[in-house]
């Protein structure tokens, strides 16, 4: 009998190293949100909702290849790794006030952040040979939903009943084309990056009978 073949690839250190290490500084930051919500600058920030959703979030990528890939592939860090990043970067940029001292760090955030998941949804779920076209789809469906849900979040979090409400329309429009751009921009950067053979191993769970080696079993 054939024994199944299995997707397995040596884990890339650095990213490794990056993702575990986001993860353990981010539960640290969060525990100190809790506890005194001034200290991490999240004063009527949401910082309860904050500090249950982001590690629902940052270990949603685990949780699923636990439970459905674990037997088939070996664990897709660099994908695990943006989506922490997402929440990571959001609690380190507000603990360090650059919301409120950086004018357009919140844009930046909104770009990038919205783009890192994009990025990680990409990678979890399309294989390196989807055409351009598919990649832009699948970034344009997340990022506008994810950039939608977000700002519905913070509304309802603390800016219908917050000083923020008398400028909230325009603040958000930008948001939302922000975070829809950033997906764009990371999806043709993931596209190019697998036309010219890189990110190989990024999707294990997503390797087809063609992609293994004459070697495996």
């Amino acid at each position: 009998m054939t024994e199944a073949v299995v997707a397995r690839y040596p884990a890339p250190q650095v990213v490794r190293a990056a993702d575990v290490t986001a993860k353990v500084v981010l539960v640290w930051m969060l525990v100190a949100v809790v506890l005194d919500p001034d200290l991490a600058n999240l004063r009527d920030k949401a910082a309860g909702a904050r500090a249950v959703a982001y590690p629902l979030l940052a270990f949603t990528v685990p949780a699923i290849w636990l439970l459905w890939w674990k037997e088939r592939a070996s664990f897709p860090w660099l994908a695990d790794l943006l989506v922490t990043l997402t929440c990571f970067s959001d609690i380190l940029g507000n603990r360090m006030d650059l919301y409120d001292t950086i004018v357009w760090f919140d844009d930046w955030m909104h770009f990038a952040n919205t783009g890192l998941l994009a990025g990680a949804v990409i990678l979890l779920t399309l294989h390196r040979s989807t055409s351009l076209l598919r990649v832009v789809e699948r970034a344009l469906a997340f990022g506008a939903t994810a950039a939608i849900t977000w700002e519905l979040a913070e509304y309802v979090a603390f800016i219908r009943g917050g000083t923020e409400r008398t400028f909230a329309y325009t603040d958000t429009l930008g948001d939302l084309a922000l975070g829809t751009l950033g997906s764009v921009v990371v999806a043709v950067a993931i596209h190019a990056l697998w036309q010219r053979g890189q990110l190989t191993a990024a999707a294990p769970q997503l390797e087809r009978a063609s992609d293994r080696p004459a070697t495996w079993a």
